[in-house]
């Protein structure tokens, strides 16, 4: 039953009391048991306003918080490769650095580094790539 329901059980006895208090006082009153029940009829309605807008806040900040956890799919071309191409060119100067320093251990270290920062942003931006990887969380 709707909480603005005559019939209702609050509002409802609160209808028979004014009417009742009418009969028993007159028509001098008319206005004061007419403002009181109004006022009780305003909160009631003011108090389901306040409930329904707090309700559609928190579902709306359960559909931001859902959509913020979901990755972006890339849309443009610069985000889908600028990412690696930025990557390859400073490779370049890292491999030298970690030749001249290490030798062959150094540069394997780099690259495999370089190739897992693009593994992991290949993920980021692809969430698919891999489906025998657990979604389940990402939608809670």
């Amino acid at each position: 039953m709707d909480t603005l329901d005559p019939r209702g059980t609050d509002l409802g006895k609160d209808l028979a009391a004014t009417v009742r208090a009418r009969r028993e006082l007159g028509d001098d009153y008319d206005s004061v048991l007419v403002d009181s029940f109004l006022e009780k009829v305003e909160q009631r309605i003011d108090d389901a306003v306040d409930r329904r807008v707090r309700r559609r806040l928190a579902e709306q900040d359960m559909a931001a918080a859902r959509d913020s956890r979901r990755p972006r799919p890339a849309d443009s071309w610069a985000e889908r490769y600028g990412f690696a191409l930025i990557t390859l060119v400073l490779a370049i100067p890292l491999t030298a650095i970690s030749a001249s320093l290490t030798g062959l251990p150094g540069m394997v270290v780099v690259w495999l580094g370089i190739v897992g920062v693009n593994v992991v942003q290949a993920v980021r931006l692809n969430p698919g790539l891999f489906p025998g990887r657990d979604r389940s969380t990402d939608d809670d």
